[in-house]
C-alpha cells in the first residue's frame, strides 16, 4: 500500500470522520458499541440566550464533562454544583458508574474535590507553570 503523509493546521471535519470512523469500529469491535451520547445543560439569561452551562457526553458507562462554566456574576451560587449533580444524576438514569472531567491548575479543582472527585492523573506545565488535573468520581 502506498501513502504519503501530510500536516496540516487545519480542522476539516471530513479529514476527522476519516480517522474517526475506522476508530470507532476498531473500538466496538474490542468493547462493543460505546452508546455514546451528548449531555448538555444550559445556563441560559432572561432573553433565552445560552451564557454558560455544561457540555459532555456519557459513553462506557462514563459521564465525561468537557466544558463546564458558570458566567461570573452567578459563581459562589451553588450553579455549578447544581450543573454536575443533575449531568450525575441523568448520567445514572442512562446507565452509568463514573463521572470524569480535566482541569486546569488555576481552574476549579478544589471544586471538584468538594464534590467527590478525585485526582487519578497530572500532566505538569500544561500550559507551562501550571498543570492540568484528570479528575473521577463514582457515581452512585
Amino acid at each position: 500500500m502506498e501513502y504519503t503523509l501530510a500536516v496540516t493546521d487545519v480542522a476539516n471535519e471530513d479529514i476527522r470522520k476519516s480517522i474517526l470512523v475506522p476508530l470507532v469500529a476498531y473500538n466496538d469491535s474490542q468493547a462493543g458499541p460505546s452508546q455514546g451520547r451528548p449531555l448538555v445543560i444550559q445556563v441560559n439569561d432572561g432573553a433565552g440566550a445560552v451564557i454558560g452551562g455544561l457540555w459532555g457526553y456519557t459513553a462506557y458507562g462514563w459521564l465525561f464533562t468537557q466544558l463546564l462554566v458558570v458566567p461570573e456574576p452567578l459563581r459562589g451560587q451553588g450553579l455549578g454544583s447544581r450543573l454536575l449533580q443533575m449531568a450525575e444524576e441523568e448520567s445514572l438514569a442512562r446507565g452509568c458508574h463514573g463521572a470524569w472531567l480535566d482541569t486546569f491548575e488555576f481552574q476549579a479543582r478544589a471544586f471538584y474535590e468538594r464534590l467527590g472527585y478525585v485526582c487519578f492523573g497530572e500532566l505538569p506545565d500544561f500550559p507551562t507553570g501550571f498543570s492540568r488535573f484528570f479528575m473521577k468520581k463514582t457515581l452512585v
